[in-house]
């Protein structure tokens, strides 16, 4: 009946601190076993995953750029903009010269792609930082746009012009090897960058996971957990510069599913959305149901109950015969109004509030004093529920027709889940037989309601007593 178990594995903190120890264990495993070989030197398959990252990145921007659109987050236009900046800087400033370089047999400069990707970096983080409520209109959200896409054109060219002046990212003379143990033979502005990428990527990761807790926001969750796998493969190449040569190493493995991650939350992000529509479309059917009922059905039960009511120039029998049409009227009015509330109210409403809605219109419909006691931790499926309702408004109607109470007691707690329900009226005596025989068909719908939902129905009650139902789930 509860789905704390499904809460707990949904929880961003245990996916980013589940991913970082899986990341953390790989990690040791590369440092700590020297024998075993983690680099490859394979130049097309690094192509192959530049490309795919760059492909993943934008389609990820462009799920994030929709979603900037309809709420001018500041956070979300970062997102995007770093996403098509790291997506640059795998396609065009390192795929596609990897591939030329491949084909002529020469070398490039890989500066440019550092400097976007660290920018990537800044950005990524700064939208983790940035005010969740902040927004951005139009223009100012071009300018961003406009400034970005100078920068990393201006970046890009100069690397492109300039790039060879400056000295190798990774000293060409040293023999890489087959990355079987860490080699720190990158420049040291590349090791720096990647050591200040590893903190970024990681503060990101804390900071998203935080307000994906906060909000529920499914796609965040993973960004969260995918910036684990990014922090810990800037990690790997510092150990093995494989993102600045030719080499395919553990660090790309890992940021590899740094991307898969961002494609899993822009997949679920989608699924969210699709059933989202689908949901506002039930509810909208369902409102307009409750519509129909209430103008329809509901008003004419309401007519017959008040006139049923001014048929009383009759005998005694002609009286109980208005008698039993006017309640009659009233339960199907109360069947009625019931359902436009079932039909009216959302679908994820907490089980509590529904009961607490639900006697407090009990008490304003039969005039009678409800008091509620109802533990918040109470979390039952709908069949449940159900039951429940059903069985309290039978109740709260037994006690004030038959018993003339003023005043009722519901109880509900969680642990065992149990509902109570105690009248001050004049009560009946349970001992002559059956009490769902001596209290009529209303006891014994409830007592079917219960067993119903494998819970036990007891009643108490004695002649100027009060009743008190009670429904304890076994």
């Amino acid at each position: 009946m509860s789905s704390t178990g499904g809460r707990h594995f949904r929880s961003p903190a245990v996916l980013t601190g589940g991913v970082a120890m899986v990341a953390a264990v790989f990690t040791l495993v590369v440092v700590a076993l020297p024998s075993v070989r983690f680099g490859y030197r394979a130049p097309a398959l690094h192509v192959a995953l530049e490309t795919a990252n760059a492909l993943v990145a934008l389609l990820v921007g462009f799920l994030v750029y929709g979603r900037f659109r309809q709420s001018r987050r500041t956070q979300e236009l970062l997102l995007v903009l770093a996403l098509c900046t790291v997506a640059v800087a795998n396609l065009v400033l390192t795929a596609v010269p990897v591939a030329v370089a491949i084909g002529r047999g020469e070398d490039f400069s890989r500066w440019a792609a550092v400097g976007i990707r660290l920018l990537g970096t800044i950005l990524l983080t700064a939208a983790a930082l940035v005010p969740p409520a902040a927004t951005l209109d139009t223009r100012r959200a071009k300018r961003a746009v406009l400034t970005l896409a100078v920068v990393v054109g201006t970046v890009a060219v100069a690397g492109i012009v300039w790039g060879n002046e400056l000295p190798p990212t990774v000293d060409p003379s040293v023999t890489l090897g087959d990355g079987s143990r860490p080699m720190l033979v990158a420049h040291p502005a590349v090791l720096v960058i990647q050591g200040a990428g590893a903190v970024l990527y990681g503060v990101s990761a804390v900071t998203f996971a935080r307000q994906a807790a906060r909000t529920a926001d499914e796609l965040f969750r993973w960004v969260a957990a995918g910036c684990v796998l990014a922090a810990f493969a800037r990690v790997h190449y510092l150990l093995f510069p494989s993102l600045h040569s030719e080499y395919v190493y553990s660090g790309d493995v890992l940021r590899l599913f740094f991307y898969l991650l961002l494609l899993v939350g822009a997949a679920r992000e989608i699924g969210s959305y699709w059933a989202l529509r689908t949901r506002a479309a039930v509810l909208e059917d369902r409102r307009r149901m409750a519509r129909d009922l209430h103008d329809g059905l509901a008003q004419e039960l309401s007519y017959i109950w008040s006139q049923s009511r001014t048929l009383t120039g009759g005998g005694a029998s002609d009286a109980a015969v208005v008698e039993r049409i006017a309640g009659a009227a009233g339960r199907a009015l109360d069947e009625a109004r019931r359902a436009i509330a079932a039909l009216s109210r959302p679908f994820d409403e907490p089980f509590v509030r529904i009961l607490q809605r639900v006697a407090d219109d009990l008490a304003s419909r039969y005039d009678v004093k409800v008091r509620t006691a109802l533990d918040p931790a109470v979390d039952v499926n709908p069949k449940h529920g159900e039951a429940l309702v059903r069985i309290l408004m039978e109740a709260v109607r037994n006690a004030v027709r038959h018993g003339r109470a003023q005043q009722i007691d519901v109880v509900l707690t969680a642990d065992p889940l149990c509902l109570s329900i105690t009248d001050d009226g004049k009560g009946f005596s349970t001992g002559s037989g059956d009490v769902r025989r001596t209290g009529g068909f209303g006891l014994t719908s409830m007592h079917e309601r219960a067993r119903s939902i494998g819970a036990e129905l007891s009643v108490r009650s004695s002649p100027g007593e009060g009743t008190t139902i009670q429904v304890t789930q076994r």
